[in-house]
């Protein structure tokens, strides 16, 4: 355990690698509290396969920004930024400390170095990168971003429409890549304000840790859940389709596939999400 001798504690690592306990653990022997770096854990409709602490845990200690986001919404790393400055101004000023935890990097990336001021980007620009996503599909698009900004390319996770479609609409609207824009920023954390502990465990221990934690999620009533999202007239091109597991379930609900086959190609997923992720925080930090 990293010494909490700063008021804030970033906390970041892959999937399933035990962020939420540790945090929870860290705030209660601190008097701290907890601010969500997890991207699908912002989400209302999907606690159990978000793997979200739940009213227990969050009654051991304060929690921020946890469920809040209808299916439909779309946040950025700014939007995410933006909402957690309160609490981080708080801790920086003299508040209890604040343990920030989570497995999206970008939010840790824009703590660290800093988040990019860039210009509005006018709706038909963005409209025309979506639409530059759906024809081309997002191996051509990626062939196309490399061309004008590589280093955004190569950072971008596979699947990861939003920030692929985010990337081309900036080089689009300003001629300029995203890459450069976030050259020129500030980092939002002065460096002796924090620690920073990633979670680096062992792979195998941590895809077994991956299988198990779906099994248990299904068992707990993941598939309920995703029922009454579907319910809400859930679309695939709604952000919350990220969430691990998901299309998993809505393909098993909707009999397109077994429930075993559902679960065993949500797993595969996960565990190569997880690997990325680890591969992410490793280079980056």
């Amino acid at each position: 355990m990293p010494e909490f001798d700063r008021p804030i504690y970033l906390l970041a690592g892959p999937t399933a690698s035990g962020k939420s306990a540790k945090a929870l653990d860290w705030a209660e022997r601190t008097g701290g509290a907890i601010l969500n770096a997890d991207s699908m854990q912002l989400y209302t409709d999907v606690p159990i396969l978000t793997a979200r602490p739940d009213a227990n845990d969050m009654a051991r200690a304060p929690h921020h920004l946890y469920g809040h986001l209808a299916p439909q919404a779309q946040w950025s790393a700014g939007d995410w930024l933006r909402a957690a400055r309160p609490h981080i101004a708080d801790a920086l000023n003299g508040g209890p400390p604040l343990c920030i935890v989570g497995g999206t990097g970008l939010y840790f990336n824009s703590l660290i170095f800093g988040l990019a001021e860039i210009p509005d980007i006018a709706d038909d620009v963005r409209a025309a990168a979506r639409l530059a996503y759906s024809e081309m599909g997002e191996a051509k698009l990626r062939d196309v971003l490399k061309a004008h900004d590589p280093q955004s390319e190569a950072r971008i996770m596979p699947n990861d429409q939003q920030r692929l479609a985010r990337a081309y609409e900036v080089w689009l609207q300003t001629g300029q890549s995203l890459s450069d824009w976030q050259a020129r920023t500030t980092p939002e954390l002065p460096q002796d304000s924090y620690v920073l502990d990633i979670l680096q465990p062992d792979r195998d221990w941590l895809y077994e840790r991956c299988d198990r934690r779906l099994r248990l999620m299904l068992d707990q009533g993941a598939l309920d859940e995703v029922r009454a999202l579907v319910a809400k007239g859930l679309e695939p091109s709604w952000p919350i389709m990220r969430v691990l597991g998901l299309a998993e379930c809505v393909a098993y609900l909707n009999g397109d596939m077994p429930l075993d086959e559902a679960l065993t190609l949500a797993q595969q997923k996960t565990r190569n999400y997880a690997k990325r992720q680890s591969t992410w925080f490793r280079n980056q930090f």
